[in-house]
């Protein structure tokens, strides 16, 4: 596959969020998956047998990437847009379904 040179890429504005209590920058447009690996972040469950996970497949299938966003456990985040204001919790054992 080769690189696009010539590519019109825009980035969306900037926005708010909260990680784990922790203010963060993201754009629009970007997935919260985007957002979190932009600031360094590569894991952000944790499976029943405390493995880490984080994105795997980047198309909502496998259900590694989930956290809770304002409240409500089991998002994916791989497929679910920023949003200003969001709040975004990394899920652990007890809280995750799969794992």
């Amino acid at each position: 596959m080769r690189r696009l040179s010539s590519a019109n890429f825009r980035r969306g504005k900037p926005i708010a969020i909260n990680v784990d209590g922790v203010p963060h920058s993201a754009y629009e447009g970007e997935t919260i998956a985007g957002a979190l690996l932009a600031t360094g972040t590569k894991s952000w469950r944790h499976t029943r047998h405390a493995h880490p996970r984080g994105m795997f497949c980047g198309i909502g299938v496998c259900f590694d990437c989930l956290v809770t966003v304002n409240g409500t456990p089991n998002v994916r985040a791989c497929v679910t847009p920023v949003a200003e204001g969001m709040v975004v919790k990394t899920q652990h054992e007890a809280e995750a379904t799969n794992g």
